[in-house]
């Protein structure tokens, strides 16, 4: 929704805010404890019923507007977030796929090109791609990338050092 919040107003009612998990924990089979339901590098702030509104759909363009957020779009199953951040989405996705390979006790998360709501997907990777282009990494972004480097977990989303690996990975 891009609201700004006070910290102080993170909870379950109108008006908060709450952690997005923008991989869907359900698309993952994850919990909040450890690894992807953890993991910074897609997790981000949202206003509840923006969030709620979400849920766990898949990521597509079009729609219908959302209650909260003017700016996005979301049908049966899937949603579409704000121009400004589409971009951002995409990389937090294609970092998780390639992050969580299943081989470190974590499920082996892949980005599709479905919309179908099942473990352990999340697409639709060839809208997420022209995000990615549309939307390339930010200042912000970088900085980000950085702060969650080298103060909590000592790693990176290579998506936003190197836009042009996402084309070769998932093109």
């Amino acid at each position: 929704s891009q609201v700004s919040r006070s910290k102080s107003a993170n909870g379950g009612n109108v008006g908060d805010w709450n952690r997005e998990h923008v991989w869907p924990q359900s698309h993952g089979d994850f919990g909040t404890s450890t690894g992807p339901g953890t993991d910074l590098h897609h997790l981000r702030p949202e206003d509840v019923q923006v969030n709620g509104t979400r849920g766990n759909k898949d990521f597509d363009a079009g729609g219908s507007s959302v209650s909260g957020c003017s700016s996005c779009l979301t049908d049966g199953d899937s949603f579409e977030p704000p121009a400004a951040v589409k971009g951002d989405v995409a990389r937090m996705v294609m970092y998780m796929a390639v992050r969580y390979e299943g081989g470190d006790g974590f499920a082996d998360l892949e980005a599709n090109n479905q919309v179908n709501g099942t473990t352990p997907y999340l697409g639709r990777i060839s809208v997420l791609l022209q995000w990615h282009a549309q939307d390339p990494p930010s200042a912000a972004e970088q900085r980000r990338n950085d702060l969650i480097d080298t103060r909590y977990q000592g790693n990176r989303n290579p998506f936003i050092d190197h836009p042009e690996w996402a084309q070769s990975v998932f093109g």
